[in-house]
């Protein structure tokens, strides 16, 4: 997979500190643009509503439109990341995603399917023993919706997933020789850069547990699999679904879903199901579905 040799001179501090610099300034401006502008010609009607901003946002531009505006910056960030892999560091961006000849897409819709599944039966279980959920029929806004979440979401996942799971591995191996302390760092700065999210403020700080953990799990599937095959399944489905299936009014994705649960901001029983014991099972699972036998060895390197 992608590598930093720092005896190379397109892999040098300068141009890690530019590559960064410009996946950030992408997001933050270019990225943020289309929302600045949309909030700039609703001021004056956002001036006079208040409580949470994005809870703001989604009444007056409307909740299809304001997650497109979310998701467009993670767009914008990572073709600059794909275009600075490509002729700052002269690498590559196969290596990017993945050891193997080519991306493995058996890989990703077997870790997208299995853990929909879960999520799944996560859902069933709640039905049954909540009362919060109704169901909102489809119409055209979930037409819209399930058009904006298909082609935008799997680009966040997959920017993110590139960025934490493999930009930053490499960056952090070049300093860092044991990986797993690499794993460690890189779920922390994941986990960390969530704290902004609405629920975190609702919530507290301890929701951060279940990012932190996630960005662990997930390093551990890229660095076992030597590739971002199963860890990009996982994070697509999970973030679908919180988009189209079952949504809430204090989440970072304020959507026309399926389903509304109208419950009170909480640590949910599935977040600490998910992070004890289904994270924990999936690893065992997909450790013996791809024969990834060699854990002592390759946790040492």
């Amino acid at each position: 997979m992608f590598q930093i040799n720092p005896a190379n001179s397109s892999n040098s501090i300068g141009n890690i500190v530019l590559t960064i610099a410009i996946v950030v300034l992408a997001y933050a401006t270019i990225g943020q643009l289309p929302l600045m502008i949309a909030v700039q010609s609703h001021s004056d009607v956002l001036e006079g509503i208040s409580g949470p901003i994005l809870l703001t946002y989604s009444k007056v531009l409307g909740k299809n439109l304001l997650l497109f505006y979310l998701l467009v910056p993670f767009l914008a960030a990572f073709i600059a990341l794909l275009l600075c892999v490509k002729f700052i560091h002269k690498q590559q961006i196969r290596s990017l995603f993945t050891s193997r000849k080519r991306f493995d897409f058996k890989r990703f819709f077997h870790s997208f399917c299995v853990w929909g599944l879960v999520l799944g039966v996560f859902f069933i279980l709640t039905i049954f023993n909540s009362n919060t959920l109704s169901f909102q029929f489809p119409d055209l806004s979930f037409i819209t919706l399930f058009l904006i979440a298909l082609l935008l979401i799997p680009i966040q996942t997959t920017f993110e997933e590139v960025f934490f799971r493999t930009y930053l591995f490499a960056v952090f191996k070049t300093k860092i020789k044991k990986s797993w302390i690499v794993v460690v760092v890189t779920g922390l700065i994941f986990g960390l850069l969530h704290g902004s999210n609405p629920e975190v403020q609702l919530i507290g700080y301890s929701v951060l547990a279940y990012y932190i953990v996630t960005g662990f799990f997930l390093g551990i599937l890229r660095f076992f699999d030597e590739g971002l095959e199963l860890s990009m399944g996982y994070h697509t489905v999970n973030n679908l679904f919180a988009a189209i299936v079952v949504s809430n009014e204090w989440q970072a994705f304020q959507t026309d879903a399926l389903f509304l649960d109208h419950a009170k901001p909480s640590f949910g029983w599935d977040a600490i199901l998910t992070i004890c014991i289904a994270q924990p099972v999936l690893l065992i699972y997909f450790a013996k579905k791809y024969n990834w036998f060699n854990w002592k060895e390759k946790i040492s390197q």
